[in-house]
């Protein structure tokens, strides 16, 4: 048997952790959760207080039993918690990417302009975009609707359908974020929330 590195250790301790975390969070008791994972009482009981070694397949059984999946439950803590924007001077953008899912990439835009009056200009592509107001009132055109979007509130759309996001009356910023196929369409066309978009 190979001896544990001090890393294995924490890592050890960190899914421990986490098992007992993620039952509390359900609101189950230890009998509770050994049923759903066709364990004993004191078997779990020993996984969570580190009495009894981990096996790959108790893990299996427990993150189905917490509904998560054996890579989120024995994940290691990722050091690099902060990272910083890149930004995008020419567009006016910032651009976060998402470590979680790097399909995924965050922009922050401030616009000054409303959303443009002629259909053509509005775009459309594969994906979704999922947007929120940090400041001001944003209008967001989606094929022949039109809506207004306060601060705080958000807006969740397929980018199939035509779209184009604009300002109300003043300048307001906007935080969006883009799966992949729809950061691929914005980038195709050039910019973030696009330059298009915000009528500059």
């Amino acid at each position: 048997m190979l001896p544990m590195t001090q890393e294995d250790g924490d890592l050890d301790s960190l899914v421990r952790k986490r098992i007992r975390a993620l039952r509390v969070a359900q609101g189950w008791s230890l009998e509770e959760l050994a049923g759903r994972a066709n364990l004993s009482q004191s078997s779990l009981s020993r996984i969570e207080n580190g009495r009894r070694r981990l096996a790959l397949d108790q893990l299996v059984t427990l993150a189905r039993a917490l509904d998560t999946t054996l890579d989120q439950l024995v994940e290691s803590a990722d050091d690099d918690v902060i990272t910083s924007p890149m930004i995008d001077n020419a567009h006016g953008l910032m651009r976060w990417v998402v470590k979680g899912d790097p399909g995924m990439t965050v922009v922050r835009q401030r616009m000054t302009q409303p959303p443009p009056e002629n259909p053509a200009r509005m775009r459309a592509h594969p994906g979704r975009e999922w947007l929120v107001v940090l400041s001001g009132t944003a209008v967001l055109m989606l094929g022949h609707r039109r809506f207004r979007v306060e601060t705080h509130q958000a807006a969740e759309f397929p980018t199939m359908l035509p779209h184009a996001i604009g300002t109300a009356g003043g300048p307001c910023e906007i935080l969006g974020i883009f799966d992949r196929d729809a950061r691929r369409g914005h980038q195709r066309e050039g910019g973030g929330l696009g330059a298009r978009e915000t009528g500059e």
